[in-house]
């Protein structure tokens, strides 16, 4: 986690100056990589994927447990975590859930080198390649998105959630976690930075639960429900 941070986070932090006046990411002024491609800088060399991968494996082995029993998901027989890296967020979730079954969906390189790094001898998790804004996603009863709608921009977000709608069974569900700010914006001051660093990395920010909410009434989804865990990050749960 901190390899990654002091590699390419605080790098990025060098330009926040710049990131405030010109309102997008400096991956260009940065690592001279294409401002409009914000994964190929975090992607830009199978070192750097690993080092980005066991920051977010970290992330999940301390906090995931919160976020895996922040709803009660046992309705949910065949859940499938978008972006899932590593694995770790959906193996607490199964740990919460046993009689689930849970499927990481990534892309390939990534479920590659999970499956080479951070795969257990006790997994029961399944892995699955594939993008989720290009290709078809796997039919679910509950698709998890960790850390995944604050990289993009609104208009993305929704055509994802769209699509998410649009291959959930009827009565399946949706789990967003993020960083939840107040809806006045003044703070938390942990989702204040973060919306900063999606500025400065990304194409996209944390928001607060009620332009959550409207992302995913827009995409069809009701009934959403909000947990703030008290801890780094925060669940919001919404049915098809």
């Amino acid at each position: 986690m901190i390899v990654y941070q002091s590699q390419t986070i605080y790098p990025l932090w060098n330009n926040i100056t710049d990131a405030v006046r010109e309102g997008k990411n400096q991956n260009e002024k940065t690592f001279g990589l294409p401002a409009g491609d914000i994964f190929q800088a975090i992607y830009r060399s199978e070192e750097q994927t690993l080092k980005f991968m066991g920051l977010m494996n970290s992330t999940w082995v301390l906090d995931g447990h919160d976020i895996a029993t922040a709803f009660n998901l046992s309705c949910f027989q065949n859940i499938v975590d978008l972006g899932g890296c590593t694995g770790a967020l959906a193996r607490e979730v199964l740990k919460a859930f046993p009689s689930s079954s849970v499927t990481v969906f990534d892309l390939p390189h990534v479920v590659e080198m999970a499956q080479k790094h951070f795969a257990q001898d006790d997994d029961n998790i399944a892995f699955q390649a594939g993008d989720f804004f290009s290709d078809q996603l796997p039919p679910a009863d509950l698709y998890i998105l960790g850390r995944i709608i604050h990289d993009w921009t609104e208009e993305k977000c929704l055509m994802l959630l769209r699509k998410i709608y649009d291959a959930c069974r009827p009565g399946g569900g949706i789990l967003l976690v993020e960083t939840l700010l107040f809806e006045n914006r003044r703070g938390p001051v942990m989702a204040q930075l973060f919306s900063l660093n999606m500025l400065i990395q990304t194409e996209g920010r944390e928001y607060p639960p009620s332009q959550y909410k409207r992302m995913l009434n827009k995409a069809g989804f009701t009934s959403v429900q909000v947990c703030r865990t008290g801890k780094s990050y925060d669940a919001i749960l919404a049915i098809r």
